[in-house]
Order: structure tokens, then sequence, then C-alpha cells
């Protein structure tokens, strides 16, 4: 049992901060983990700042009616880049508001006021929390020194952003998972609860006596007792709050029902959940459900969490300065703009409410040199013998950082005879100021870098999984940079400064693949940002020599990522002649797989496919060389033969056979009954809430039925002995498997018929 949070302001605490949040008017909430396991309670008073830009005439006539506003606490005139390009700080009105909250209302009757053409707000879009650590310079999970002066904090920093040392205090995580007596084929919120499994370190405590009243009140007590910093659950956003509001709501405990540190009951809104585009591709994310004290991770709806655990998602926080219930739940894109945001404030300039950088007006003919991506040797297909890899570490962010691509420095009005030059294009880059997206990156970089030298030289296996989990994060941020760069809704995007970096990109991958060429390797397949190459008898001490004078030359870490074995490039479905850029399978003289593009990679894949193809890849993986592997394609194809004959002998689980599909648009947008959108039917006629950008888990049950509601079952709507489509996935099974060995003349139909021999 954990009883060891203490009143509120002590005079003084050392820990680390764990959660903060608006509270009272005018006043933020931070909780500290001390350095005794205590947990703090503070308050600080905190009142956000906004900024108006526009003439100086007009600046001065809405000041008049800043004594009649009820929202603004002061008001003063102050000097700031009001834009990112400008050279000068200009005269800008600079609005103290009583709370956070009244941000988005004093934005609005400021637009209005100017009838959106006089006045532009300035750093209007920042949440309070994240303004707060931006103004105090302090950071999620930051060990500091707190002082209480009376109603305010002072911070003494003990700790550091670009720190790759830092410890964390001993967390308590909470795991809970809710039963649910079903009455139907899926639960609603009027089914009650059967029983709440709570799970912390190596406890489990059930609670399923007593009526639900009993439960729920129960479940505070346990919460309340082992004091958990995170509360993790699965559909906790989408489902179980709000299911869990509705059963307290009918035993009439809604004031008694608390799961914060906070004395605030949980109240989950009927809302909904948004779906946005990025990259092409509809998304949907659950409304967020916040506890205050705690933070609620929900494991579906969270990106970060699932990629690179919380190692991940405290690097992520710490580094970009989001709290720990935000930065589980935003875009890496998002994420990554408050990195920027916190430079921007630091260098006194102004966050636009709107992107507010134009593109330079380009000819045809300019139009035709710029907008070519990245440049790619199409690869060999079929097999190859020791083949090695080649990579550039982070190109583009490196190259943004060494080359101060940003949307300011790009054809920047200071420097129009600059030296410093983007190739092709003929661009000029600001020599006089460094930007604000390369001093963001900066940071990134450098600690990515570390990270992965840090896991490589420890000995110690805990230290290396936290090492590769830090630097995993911090990779997406990295792969995030680029295609933010030339994002319609960057802050501090830029298309220029995109396409020029797609041009320093193709530069530097052709002076590498020149080099290799001048050396006597061969140019076996080029992507972007990797090189596959091949020479006769080279030792890796040539592979290594060569990175280390590419790396001289381009100022760019090329790495040697290995000699393969042998390394097969697929060809198009469509074309077998045509090499895909992306599709490729292999394996290294130490024996690692390294596969892309195949079934095993998609998410959407069901288990069965997956096992059986990786056990194909496994077979083959044990081969030398091409001569091997050709010799044991009989061996892949008996796997098919086996997985073939566990499926008809009824020994596969029905659950192994879900497959996973993106549902684009709404279902009712659908012109044809696809099978995601029969999947998504069946559980709306259910009582289920379907949106675009959501995944869809079913089986095929009769793929080809003429009565299309038969076609496939929900994965919620599956029982013990629903019937499954074999004919399907012996279809899918032969299919993943042509795709292993086309470059060898086999096909589905083949591969159908070996099977039936």
């Amino acid at each position: 049992m954990h009883s060891n949070n203490v009143p509120a302001n002590p005079k003084r605490v050392k820990g680390w901060i764990f959660d903060l949040y608006p509270s009272a008017l005018g006043e933020i909430t931070v909780w500290i983990i001390a350095e005794n396991g205590q947990r703090v309670r503070l308050t600080d008073r905190f009142k956000p700042k906004v900024y108006v830009s526009g003439r100086q005439d007009n600046l001065e006539r809405l000041t008049s009616r800043f004594f009649k506003g009820k929202m603004i606490a002061s008001w003063n005139f102050a000097y700031k880049y009001a834009s990112a390009t400008d050279l000068e700080k200009s005269r800008v009105l600079e609005v103290e508001l009583k709370n956070c909250a009244h941000t988005p209302f004093f934005t609005r009757e400021v637009l209005e006021l100017g009838r959106y053409l006089q006045y532009q707000v300035h750093n209007c879009d920042l949440h309070g929390d994240q303004a707060y650590l931006y103004d105090h310079d302090v950071f999620p999970l930051a060990l500091v020194e707190v002082e209480s002066e009376g109603s305010k904090l002072k911070y003494n920093l003990l700790d550091t952003v670009e720190s790759v040392d830092y410890q964390i205090p001993p967390l308590r995580i909470m795991r809970v998972q809710v039963d649910i007596a079903k009455k139907g084929k899926l639960a609603n919120l009027n089914d009650s609860i059967s029983r709440i499994t709570v799970t912390q370190a190596d406890k489990e405590i059930l609670i399923d006596s007593g009526d639900e009243r009993e439960k729920l009140l129960r479940f505070v007590e346990v919460v309340k007792e082992e004091d958990p910093d995170f509360v993790l659950t699965k559909g906790g956003d989408q489902h179980l709050f709000p299911y869990l509001a509705r059963r307290v709501a009918v035993n009439d405990v809604l004031n008694r029902f608390i799961l914060s540190r906070e004395d605030v009951p949980v109240l989950a809104r009927q809302k909904r959940g948004k779906t946005f585009f990025s990259y092409g591709r509809s998304f949907y994310r659950a409304p967020m459900r916040r506890l205050y004290g705690r933070v609620h991770l929900d494991e579906t709806n969270t990106f970060i969490l699932n990629e690179c655990g919380l190692q991940g998602l405290i690097e992520i926080a710490r580094t970009c300065r989001v709290p720990l219930h935000r930065a589980s739940r935003s875009s890496i894109g998002s994420s990554m703009s408050s990195l920027q945001f916190y430079q921007a404030i630091k260098n006194d300039v102004l966050i636009p409410r709107n992107k507010s950088i134009p593109e330079a007006f380009k000819s045809a003919y300019e139009l035709l040199v710029a907008d070519r991506g990245g440049f790619v040797y199409e690869p060999k297909v079929g097999i190859h013998d020791h083949v090695g890899e080649l990579d550039f570490a982070a190109m583009y962010p490196s190259l943004m950082v060494r080359y101060n691509i940003s949307a300011e420095t790009v054809l920047c009005k200071c420097c129009p005879n600059s030296r410093l030059r983007i190739p092709e294009l003929n661009y000029h880059v600001c020599e006089r100021r460094e930007g604000i997206v390369p001093k963001a990156l900066r940071v990134a970089l450098s600690k990515r870098l570390l990270y992965k030298r840090l896991r490589a030289e420890s000995k110690d296996s805990f230290l290396r999984e936290i090492y590769d989990k830090r630097q995993a994060a911090l990779k997406w941020i990295l792969v995030t940079c680029f295609g933010y760069l030339g994002y319609k809704n960057a802050k501090f995007g830029t298309v220029d400064g995109h396409i020029g970096v797609c041009a320093l990109g193709r530069d530097a991958f052709l002076r590498a693949a020149r080099k290799a060429e001048s050396r006597g390797f061969n140019v076996v397949h080029g992507i972007v940002d990797s090189l596959w190459l091949k020479k006769e008898d080279a030792t890796n001490e040539e592979y290594l020599g060569l990175c280390r004078e590419v790396s001289e030359e381009i100022n760019v870490p090329l790495n040697f990522e290995g000699r393969y074995k042998w390394i097969v490039f697929l060809p198009s479905r469509l074309h077998p002649r045509v090499g895909v850029l992306n599709r490729y399978y292999g394996v290294f003289e130490g024996g690692k797989i390294k596969t892309r593009g195949l079934e095993v990679r998609r998410r959407d894949t069901p288990k069965f496919i997956y096992d059986a193809q990786m056990e194909m890849v496994e077979v083959l993986a044990s081969a030398n060389n091409s001569k091997e592997f050709v010799d044991k394609i009989p061996q892949a194809l008996d796997v098919v033969c086996k997985y073939r004959q566990r499926l008809l002998n009824g020994e596969i689980p029905v659950w192994d056979l879900v497959v996973t599909k993106h549902l684009s648009k709404d279902p009712k947008r659908y012109k044809q009954k696809v099978s995601q959108v029969i999947a998504a039917q069946q559980l709306i006629d259910e009582g289920a809430r379907i949106s675009a950008g959501q995944n869809l888990r079913f089986v095929y049950t009769s793929a080809e039925n003429k009565r299309y509601e038969r076609r496939v079952k929900a994965e919620e709507l599956i029982e013990e002995n629903t019937v499954f489509d074999v004919k399907k996935y012996l279809k899918l099974l032969y299919v993943a498997a042509a795709n292993l060995l086309s470059p060898f003349g086999y096909s589905d139909k083949s591969i159908q018929d070996y099977a039936l021999l």
C-alpha cells in the first residue's frame, strides 16, 4: 500500500516533474515524484501570454478595448520577431490572460475585431501545460529542486534535455482490465461489470465479489491504496472510461468514483474521436480520457508506446517538452512541432496561428528541375551473393542541420550572395543565423547518435535495451522531420526547403555511388539513402574504408550495415521483369534475417500466413549462397504443404486467421462492399460506433458468396464454432509463398499444384 502523498506546496522539494495541468483560475498544478518516493502536489500562479501584431495605429486602437476585457490580466508592448523570416524585431502587443482556457476566446475576439485582416495573433495554439514548460524552461521527468515562494514556484533545474544518462524515478505501473457481462453479441454501456482485474508489479487483485456498486467502490479503494503513476488500459479512451462512467452513474456513485490523485471524479463525456489524414492515409484517434496526478495510457490509442515502450515515450516527452499523457497520443509531427515551438520562443520568434511563409514562384522548367524527390537505382531482380549494404545515418535530418535548412533560411532576404548553395536549384541559404528547424533537430540528431554508440559499447543487456528504445523514439522524430518540412500546416515548414533537401540528398547519394564505382563496386540497388554494392572478394574493411571516404567527403555519416550471404530482390507482381524498390529479403553473414515488402512485414497479415512465410524464410536462411538457396527451395515448399494440411485438418485456431484492413473513409461512402465495410456494417448493426481511419479485424467465412454479408465475420462476433473459408486462406498461403519464390519461376498456381501432389 502506498499512502505517501504529502500536502500541497511544501517549502522545498527535490524530485522529478511527473504531471501538470491548469487547475484553478490562473493556476497550474504540478505533481513531483520526490527523491524519497513521495508524490507531492504543488500549485503555481501562471498566466499565459498571447501576442498580437499588425499596423501600429491599429494596435493602439485595439488597446483601448482591453480595459473592458474580462479575460485580460495585463498588457504591454514588446519587441519580437513577428515572423520567422523577419530580420528585425517588431513592436507587438503582449497580452497576459487570466486563465489558459481564455486563449481561444481571446484569439477569436481579436480576429473578429480586425475582420481577420488587421491583426495576427501569435502563440495562441499552445496548450497551457506546454506553455508553462516552455516558460519555466523545464520538461516532463526533469530532475528539479522546487522552492515555494508564496503562490509562485521557483525551479532549479538539475537536468538537461541533452542528457543521455538521466535517471528516472521508480514508477508504479498499474494495468486494469474490466470484464463485462455481455447480454448481446457486443458489450454495451447497459451491460453490468462481471469483474475487474488490477495488476501492479507482481501483485494481482481480482474484484469479483459483491454487487456492481461494491465492485466500483472497491476498485477506487485499490487504486488509492496502490497509488499508481501510470494506469494502463486497452481501449480506455474509446470504450472503457465511457463504460465505467455509465456504470458509475447507474449505481449513483459518481462523486465517489475518483481514480486521479486529484479529487476529481471520472467524467467520460460522450465525445467522438477525430479522423485525420497524414501521408495520404486516414487515421482515427479516440478522444483522450485524462487522469490528474496520474497518467492514463491507452495501449490501443498510442503509437510511440507500442513502437518504443515506456522508455521511448519518456524520451519523446523529455526531448520535445510534451506532457506524458499527450506525448503518448500525439502524432510524431505534433511532438516535433513542440520542439520547434520551444526553440522559436527561445529565439524571440512568435509562433503563427497559421503557416504564413509562401512558396517562391517557379517557372515550369524550375518546377521540373526542383520537384524530383529522391534518387533510386532500380534493383537487379533475382538472387545475389555477398552483397554489402550501406546506409546513410539520418541522411535528410543531417543535411537539414548541416545546410541550415529552415523556412527563414532558404532564399533568405539577408544573404542573396551566400556561399551556401543548394545544388541543381542554386538556392542560397542564410549564413547569418541558424534556423529554428536545424536548431531543434540538432538535439534529437546528436542524442540518437550517442544512444546508438552507448548501445554498441554497453555490455549490460538491460541498458542496451533502454538505449535502443530511446534511439528508436528519436528515430521517428528524425524520420518525420523531412516530410513535415513540406507539410501544409507546419508552422515553420517550407516547400522550398523541402525540395532543397531532396536536391541535397540526390547529390550526396550520387556522389557516394560514383565513389563506390570508382573503387570497383557495382551498384546492385539503391534507394534514397541506402546502397547495395557488390565486388568480388571484397573484404569488410574495403566496405568500411569506402564509408569513411564518403563520410569525410559528404559530411554525412555512411554506415556499413553488413554483408549478405545472399539477398533476393523481388519483381513486380504485374511486371515480372521490373524490380520493386522496397521488396526484398536476405540473410547477413552473421545470420540476421532482413525482409521488406513481404507479408511478414505487413500489419494486416493473419498469424497463419505470417507463421508460414516466416518459416519458409528461416528454411532458406540456412543456405550460405545462391546455389544452396536453390537446393533449399523444395524444403521451403514442404512448409507450404505442412501449413496447408494443418488448415485442412482444422488445427489452425480461428483467431490465427483474423485479417486486419483499414477503413479509409466512412462505411456509408464506399460504393463497393469490400471486406472491411462488411465487417464495419456488422458491428454497426450490433450498436458499435465505427469511424473512418479505424482498422477492422475479421475472418473470411465465405469470400465469394453472392450474399456479401456472409463473406466475412467481424472479430468481435467470432465464436468458437465460426466456420472459415478454407479455399480463401489456402489462396493467401500460395500467394505468400509465390511472393518469396517468384524470381525462380514459381507462381501461386504452380505452388498450389506442388502442394496437391
